[in-house]
């Protein structure tokens, strides 16, 4: 996400990292809960500062 330089979607981290959709949702859901990312606009995310 850092790399990308800007909020990104699920969709896009997939495609970066060559991961499947499913498991990036899921790691998403984890960090939401965590508080890690935040969503600084609809359905894109970036770390929490």
């Amino acid at each position: 996400m850092r790399e990308a330089g800007a909020p990104v979607n699920a969709g896009k981290v997939a495609e970066m990292t060559g991961l499947d959709r499913k498991i990036v949702d899921k790691a998403f859901d984890a960090l939401k809960k965590e508080g890690a990312i935040v969503s600084p606009v609809r359905c894109k995310w970036e770390p929490a500062k």
